[in-house]
Formats: structure tokens, sequence, C-alpha cells
């Protein structure tokens, strides 16, 4: 799958713990710079939360359409979360790409490891959350999470972290402490490697 033959500009994923402030950190990056980045919107099984609008915040579908776009080839990558398959297809990377922007994708540590057998090369910016303490406070705050949910979810951070956080596996791994820090990282490392 050649991913990057129009163009030289590198994917940027960013991957890390739900909670752990990708979708702060990429929204912020995307106001800061207009027309640079663009999303590669994912695609869903989940219901949408309270104010999230299918086609902007995710392709919501249903699970026998998203097999079967897994099953025709359709998606880089696509993980199962809970109940819930999630997925990045070819066509959303592309269409960022089509427009001349740096692609952003939002996934989890089973989709790195699927875009790590592909020719997607992206740059990988891994987002940990200070504790894990720290991380159950900000899903609670959430208030979308069940506690069957909230369980999963730092179940899976903690296999997120581990996977993360060893050499070699990020270009770069921000612990996302103080929002301003995080985002400071993050934006001199897009300017030097990215931006120029």
């Amino acid at each position: 799958m050649s991913m990057n033959g129009t163009s030289t500009l590198r994917p940027i994923v960013l991957f890390g713990p739900s909670g752990s402030g990708k979708s702060t950190l990429i929204k912020r990056i995307m106001k800061d710079f207009p027309n640079k980045f663009g999303f590669s919107i994912s695609h869903t099984t989940r219901k949408p939360r309270p104010g999230e609008v299918n086609g902007v915040h995710y392709h919501f579908t249903n699970p026998e359409e998203f097999q079967n776009n897994i099953d025709n080839g359709l998606f880089i990558e696509s993980a199962i979360f809970g109940k819930n398959m999630y997925g990045t297809s070819k066509k959303a990377v592309k269409d960022v790409i089509a427009r001349g922007q740096i692609c952003i994708l939002d996934i989890d540590c089973q989709g790195v490891r699927k875009v790590k057998k592909t020719d997607l090369n992206p740059l990988y910016i891994f987002i940990q959350p200070p504790s894990m303490e720290d991380l159950k406070s900000r899903l609670i705050k959430r208030g979308t999470e069940t506690d069957e949910s909230l369980k999963n979810r730092l179940e899976a951070a903690k296999q997120e972290i581990e996977y993360g956080s060893q050499p070699g596996i990020a270009n770069l791994l921000i612990v996302n402490d103080a929002l301003e820090d995080a985002y400071n990282k993050l934006k001199k490392y897009l300017e030097e490697n990215v931006l120029h």
C-alpha cells in the first residue's frame, strides 16, 4: 500500500491511552497551524457521544459495514476496544494528503503495531499521562465512562504505556503532566521535524 507516492509529507501518529490528552493537543496544533495539518477521521461502531458529529469526529458505522471494509482491504489499521471497532481508512489519509496537508492520525497501540507493518512511514508521538491515578481522574471527569468501561480503559492504558515507552517505538515521548508544557514540546518537535 503506497500512501506516500504523491507527497513527501510524512503523516504524524499521535498515540497514547484514552484520556492522555491527545485530542486536546491535536485540536490546538490544528488551530495554531491552519491548513498545515489535516485530521484523519476514524471509523467506529460505537455510538456518538453528545456533541459528536458523523463525518467530523468519527465516521459512525455498524459492525457489518465495518467488517466489510476490513474484508475489502479499505483500512490501514483497525482495532477492537471493549465492544466497539475502530479503524483508519486508506481514503481518510489520502483525502488529507490530496489537500497538501500533513495527516494526523489518533490511534491506539494495536493500530500503531499495524501501521508499522505498512509503508505509511509516519512519525510516532506517544502521549503519556503522568500517572495512572491522574489518568483515572481525567476519565472520571469526562462523565462518559461506566464502571466497566473505566476498568477496561485503565487496563488498556497500562498496556499502552508499557508499549509506547519502549525504546524505538516512538520518535517522541511526551508526558502530559502540564498541558502547556506538553503542547510546547509537541509544537517544537513538529516545527523542527515537519514544518520546515
